[in-house]
């Protein structure tokens, strides 16, 4: 995907280009670009119309309410996305260190889960939950995975039964959080569904401040998923091998 699709990038004008390849992008070629003098990230891929529509959506609607996250930048005839490219604000910052700093991304984080309780599933997507009942959705496929791995998955995920749902990011790991002045801003939103909020919240030293053996759900849970959709390489492996009867 190295050239393929770039061109759509003169939607955004013809002045804009390509400065360097961000690291990062799975679901994505990921680029920082230049439009009209300003600096932002490009994000290249073959995500539906549908499925960028939501994300578009969400970002707009979390800046709006207060949260730091990347915005799109519209084209030039005001289009939040063109052909499977989509080009969002470029946000600076440190990654967390302490546990102060976790606590406030936790905080952040239920903000996030509060102002979206309500929020649709992103299309095409499933939920932890809905994957006890089904075998795919999105990047996940259950019958790529061998039966004892599907078997501990869907029991790492029942354990979810029943608890707060709404938008979670996914994977508010280090390198897709950043402080800058004391406040939490979130990219990478490549993983953002409707899903069980707590989900976001096994983070390092406990700061969502889960009861032990919410914890300890939340982070089986995670590692269930990180296995499914990743299912194939080693680090799926690795992953489904921390999933454990509890």
């Amino acid at each position: 995907m190295a050239s393929l699709g770039w061109e759509t990038l003169r939607e955004w004008g013809k002045d804009t280009v390509r400065l360097e390849r961000l690291a990062g992008g799975v679901a994505n070629d990921v680029w920082l670009v230049r439009i009209k003098g300003q600096r932002a990230v490009a994000r290249l891929g073959n995500r539906s119309d549908a499925d960028l529509a939501w994300e578009a959506k969400l970002l707009n609607f979390l800046d709006r309410n207060g949260l730091i996250v990347p915005v799109p930048v519209p084209t030039c005839d005001g289009r939040l996305f063109a052909k499977g490219l989509m080009v969002i604000t470029q946000l600076d910052g440190e990654p967390p260190q302490t546990e102060s700093d976790w606590r406030k991304v936790a905080h952040t984080l239920r903000q996030l889960h509060h102002l979206t309780l309500k929020f649709p599933q992103r299309p095409g997507w499933m939920s932890s939950v809905d994957l006890l009942h089904q075998e795919t959705g999105t990047r996940i496929d259950l019958t790529k995975m061998p039966p004892e791995g599907v078997r501990k998955c869907r029991a790492a995920w029942a354990r979810l039964v029943g608890r707060q749902m709404s938008v979670v990011h996914g994977d508010p790991n280090p390198g897709n959080v950043m402080i800058k002045d004391g406040r939490v801003a979130l990219i990478d939103w490549d993983e953002a569904r409707r899903d069980v909020s707590e989900l976001d919240l096994a983070l390092p030293h406990n700061a969502g401040d889960l009861l032990r053996d919410a914890h300890q759900i939340a982070s089986q849970a995670c590692s269930a998923w990180e296995a499914a959709v990743c299912w194939g390489d080693e680090y799926a492996v690795k992953r489904l091998a921390e999933v454990r009867d509890i």
